[in-house]
């Protein structure tokens, strides 16, 4: 048990540090590790996934909070779509969603094309990109698309500001725009997402509670990773971020399909 809780801290803290430069939530990577190493049960790993960015969020969150992102219209649309969303998604997950043959073929198709994307990004040659004002979405259209992540987001576990940040930085909003908002809606809907599946667990049967104590452990090590890694934003090469994180992705993605289909 304490080796257990101790490598939750290091796995959300290292993972966390990599992570939250570009806005993209620690459990994305940290849910193929509670499954394999810790050995999380299915459905509990997901809520165990959305109460570690509970924890984890305000480490980041507290650093950006000085440029008035977190607050602006990007970071409210982006709420207002996810919010219900993983509402429904938790249900799907619970509900829908139960097996684990299922559940790493969820994550590699959500993995293994998100790490190919951001790897293409990168490598290909730099493209002129429009202004941000055109390249942000219209409010109903980012609504929609932050809804459907926000199902998405519930049923992985990761809140849903993880795969609409990407989204945005690649129709060429800046990093530094994208990152705050992405990970305030990660946070908000991981609290929402976190709730419901206390709710469910309630009245379903099954390992649908998280599992409290390795969700605590990893969120503290990501509480500091997270500050740390906001922190170091400014010092770190964005291309190299973006195409190690595009790696791990695809790496992890091709494994769990490999997992799944034999």
């Amino acid at each position: 048990m304490e080796w257990t809780l101790v490598a939750g801290v290091v796995a959300g803290l290292l993972i966390s540090v990599v992570t939250a430069p570009v806005g993209v939530s620690g459990a994305v990577f940290l849910l193929p590790v509670h499954l394999s190493v810790f050995g999380v049960p299915n459905p509990s790993i997901t809520p165990t996934n959305l109460l570690f960015n509970v924890v984890a969020g305000p480490g980041a969150l507290w650093r950006y909070r000085s440029d008035g992102a977190l607050l602006g219209p990007l970071a409210r649309r982006l709420v207002a779509g996810t919010l219900p969303g993983v509402v429904v998604g938790a249900v799907i997950r619970v509900y829908a969603l139960p097996g684990p043959t299922v559940y790493r073929l969820l994550i590699a198709g959500l993995l293994l094309p998100l790490g190919l994307w951001l790897c293409t990004r990168t490598l290909l040659p730099a493209r002129r990109t429009r202004p941000a004002a055109s390249a942000e979405p219209s409010p109903a259209g980012l609504t929609a698309l932050a809804l459907a992540v926000g199902v998405v987001g519930g049923i992985y576990g990761i809140g849903g500001g993880s795969l609409v940040g990407p989204v945005l930085v690649a129709r060429g909003l800046p990093v530094a725009r994208v990152a705050p908002a992405a990970l305030a809606t990660t946070f908000v809907t991981s609290v929402v997402g976190a709730v419901t599946y206390a709710v469910l667990s309630l009245v379903g049967t099954g390992d649908i509670a998280p599992d409290w104590w390795l969700g605590l452990a990893c969120g503290l090590g990501g509480l500091v990773g997270g500050y740390l890694g906001a922190r170091l934003q400014p010092r770190l090469p964005e291309r190299a971020l973006r195409l190690l994180l595009g790696t791990l992705a695809t790496a992890i993605g091709g494994l769990y399909a490999a997992q799944a289909l034999t």
